[in-house]
């Protein structure tokens, strides 16, 4: 599963966990017997997660700086996922035992909010993970390429494999496009595959044509029978499987450089192949 509805799944976890820190906060500061307490312990909390997530997002771009020097705009695409966790809890609880250095009433309901919202995301997490580990295999689905010859989606060279659902006529599809053709160039021993849902071939040659895009393995689902078998519920949707076809992870929504290289990197344990370096698949 990628998202509930048209949400990605990443982003309602930070919703919940952040809705349970701010909870645990208000309910613990109105032990105190000081008046408008839990007002102030839940406005400092509240701070102190968008305190978190600015460090966590800058912490992830300065790791990733060669990717997005080359693409500023994919800074601002905060749905990529790429954040740095232990980078924004420690801004978060930095800024908080600041702010509650001259009022220590507020210092354990803040405290008890972010440890109860991080325990929620490593929760949620692992759980998430562990559902993964039991998803579905790679769907045996009948697709063709663009001159209509039958593929397979499974390998045979024993390569793990990236799966882009994607359309001609959804934006984010089409900005990622440039993202996943450097991935096929940069990662050859991982296949990229872009499995179009629901155009023709016809449809789809004109586009890469006039984008000037020089893709391998576009390959046509005409009946989007791979939203049908893994839930998706919008595009783009990228899934990441290992070489045995299992599902190691799943991401709803656009990606950039930076977010792409680090999960194949920590999916598939894979570096970025230097241009012109024989490759033995």
């Amino acid at each position: 599963m990628t998202g509930i509805g048209p949400f990605p799944l990443h982003v309602l976890l930070v919703l919940l966990s952040g809705l349970l820190a701010w909870g645990v906060t208000r309910l613990w500061a109105r032990r105190s017997p000081e008046a408008g307490t839990a007002a102030r312990a839940s406005s400092l909390l509240i701070d102190a997660l968008l305190v978190g997530l600015l460090a966590a997002r800058l912490a992830y771009i300065a790791q990733w700086w060669p990717q997005y020097s080359t693409a500023p705009r994919a800074m601002l695409a905060l749905g990529d996922g790429g954040y740095s966790l232990w980078a924004g809890l420690l801004a978060a609880l930095g800024w908080s035992l600041w702010r509650c250095r001259q009022q220590p009433t507020l210092r354990r309901p803040v405290l008890a909010g972010l440890l109860a919202g991080v325990a929620c995301w490593l929760a949620i997490n692992a759980g998430r993970d562990w559902l993964q580990g039991r998803a579905p295999a790679l769907p045996a689905l009948t697709v063709t390429d663009l001159a209509g010859q039958p593929q397979r989606l499974a390998s045979d060279d024993g390569r793990p494999l990236v799966l882009n659902l994607w359309a001609t006529w959804c934006p984010p599809c089409r900005r990622e496009m440039p993202v996943l053709a450097r991935a096929q160039q940069q990662f050859p021993r991982v296949r990229v595959v872009l499995l179009n849902q629901g155009e023709s071939a016809s449809d789809i040659q004109a586009y890469l044509q006039q984008q000037g895009l020089a893709l391998e393995e576009v390959l046509l689902d005409p009946d989007s029978q791979a939203m049908t078998h893994t839930g998706t519920r919008g595009l783009p949707s990228t899934f990441f499987y290992d070489a045995n076809g299992r599902l190691r992870a799943a991401h709803m929504g656009e990606l950039t450089d930076a977010s792409l290289m680090d999960a194949i990197g920590k999916h598939f344990q894979q570096k970025p192949t230097p241009p012109g370096t024989p490759v033995d698949h």
